[in-house]
């Protein structure tokens, strides 16, 4: 035996607190797994030098905690299983598969060597930072940026909360010029550079260890991606309205289907109108247009 697999119920309130414990935890790598007829859970794998005992009993108290505070863990239990080294590598890479993803789009692993022409291949090295296309709220901000982009691509465009780097490197590789990625989380920026060179695009993607504050003097952008929280982008409304140029798109994920009439209600006195809604396994992709106030 070499590893440990940890399965943990989950929920659209819960899976990012829990999944940033479980990384806390040692983990070495985390899965978020939905089906329509099954509930949400998340499995993480650890080493074998881990306490399997403590390590229940600590996501335990970690979920009874988020029920104290008002969440609402799904129903079930925490188990833990032994796995061996072979299983462990199948389990982690038959969780990503590559796929197609809108019109143009094919996101693969990088142990996925196949291609699949005429669609456009991303490479995303599954890790720490959130975003593989697999999710309903990456996968949303996918379509709608492909069809964005279109046949007259942008020559530059802001991605704010850029995770793995999957909407930067998907924009470049449908033609924009350039990107310019925000990211707050160390581990983010050092996955989307990562991922920004693994498909030959690091030239045209820069990250900084920033936020949208910072850009006080930018020139606004034809293009704004924003794969948030549904609060956050309520935040960061003003910061819209400074950093996308009039006429510009906004593409917004990260949002339960229930919150995005509450997005929508932020957005519209800055300046924002509805062009597209996407909803896939419960989450809302938002295309806007900045259409002035």
């Amino acid at each position: 035996m070499a590893f440990w697999q940890l399965t943990v119920p989950s929920s659209p309130d819960t899976s990012e607190g829990l999944t940033n414990f479980l990384w806390e935890q040692g983990a070495l790598g985390v899965v978020e797994e939905e089906a329509p007829a099954a509930p949400a859970r998340l499995r993480a794998f650890f080493a074998d030098g881990v306490s399997p005992d403590a390590l229940v009993r600590s996501t335990d108290a970690y979920v009874g905690d988020l029920r104290a505070l008002g969440f609402r863990p799904a129903a079930g239990t925490v188990e833990i299983a032994p796995l061996v080294e072979e299983a462990w590598a199948s389990a982690w890479q038959q969780s990503f598969p590559a796929r197609a993803v809108g019109k143009r789009l094919w996101i693969k692993p990088p142990w996925e060597t196949a291609d699949a022409p005429p669609r456009v291949s991303v490479v995303i090295e599954p890790g720490r930072a959130f975003g593989t296309g697999h999710h309903g709220s990456t996968e949303g901000c996918l379509v709608l940026l492909d069809g964005v982009v279109g046949d007259a691509p942008p020559r530059r465009a802001l991605d704010i909360g850029i995770g793995t780097g999957i909407l930067a490197v998907a924009a470049v590789k449908l033609g924009v010029g350039s990107v310019l990625g925000l990211d707050i989380d160390p581990d983010a920026v050092a996955a989307a550079r990562a991922n920004a060179e693994r498909n030959h695009c690091g030239d045209r993607i820069e990250v900084r260890m920033d936020g949208p504050g910072a850009l006080r003097d930018q020139e606004p952008f034809a293009l704004v991606l924003a794969n948030l929280l549904a609060h956050t982008h309520v935040e960061l409304r003003e910061a819209y309205a400074r950093l996308v140029r009039r006429g510009g798109a906004l593409i917004l994920g990260g949002i339960l289907e229930p919150e995005d009439p509450r997005v929508l209600a932020a957005l519209e006195p800055a300046g924002f109108t509805l062009r597209e809604r996407l909803v896939i396994e419960g989450w809302s992709s938002l295309h806007v247009e900045a259409t002035g106030a």
